[in-house]
């Protein structure tokens, strides 16, 4: 049986990637801030034995370590880095930055993916498929911002990015693969409910892309659908 570790579970693309990973038979180690809460994992973890519920709020690394020693006899073949915050506030741009909100946006989008990567290397290792992926924004791309704004959330994936392509080469010597993903425009909390599409749709696209994984995309950054995105 494959495992994936899957961070910001209780909601939106994260409780899509658990749904489908269960139902297709893999372990599920579901990770998000506050499990009391989490309603739909604990419907899901009712339907399927195989899949964990675990406390995680990625932006305490001291947390990240701890849950590292109690999964160290863990093989991850694949670890979903999903949690990410939109700190950007309409009105609040260039001229009112909120400066302690943008650190944090880059505390949990650019550098907890990473730190997750570093602290749960053993266990990846170990496994399969061996593959690190990251749920990024289109956002985070420079040549694709024509329209400006956002300046927290776009410079934290881009960030995110830029991190994700040198895991890439870094880890390239241990067959250990990394995989940028642009959910689209995905009717969450966050995107939105004038999003052009729906949480099973985008979640399907990725998990094709993650499936059909191999050793040469290491490093790329695709489109639900496939699609190569420029950076």
């Amino acid at each position: 049986m494959q495992t994936v570790l899957i961070t910001g579970a209780n909601r939106g693309l994260g409780l899509g990637f658990c749904k489908q990973y269960a139902e297709a038979g893999w372990r599920v180690i579901a990770t998000c801030r506050c499990p009391d809460e989490a309603n739909g994992l604990h419907e899901l973890a009712l339907r399927y034995a195989h899949l964990q519920v675990y406390g995680l709020d990625v932006s305490d690394f001291s947390q990240i370590d701890a849950l590292s020693r109690a999964l160290s006899d863990s093989s991850i073949d694949v670890l979903i880095n999903n949690a990410g915050i939109y700190t950007d506030i309409s009105g609040k741009g260039f001229g009112q930055l909120d400066y302690q909100a943008w650190s944090s946006a880059f505390w949990v989008n650019s550098i907890a993916p990473v730190k997750l990567a570093e602290a749960f290397l053993p266990q990846i290792k170990r496994s399969s498929k061996k593959l690190i992926v990251a749920i990024s924004s289109l956002m985070g791309s420079m040549t694709d911002n024509t329209s400006g704004g956002s300046l927290q959330y776009r410079s934290s994936k881009a960030g995110l990015n830029a991190a994700m392509k040198s895991l890439a080469i870094d880890l390239g010597s241990e067959n250990i693969g990394v995989l940028v993903l642009h959910p689209g425009w995905v009717r969450t909390d966050m995107g939105g409910q004038n999003a052009l599409i729906d949480v099973e749709e985008s979640v399907t696209g990725m998990r094709r892309c993650i499936d059909a994984f191999s050793s040469a995309q290491s490093g790329s950054f695709l489109k639900f659908d496939a699609s190569e995105l420029p950076w």
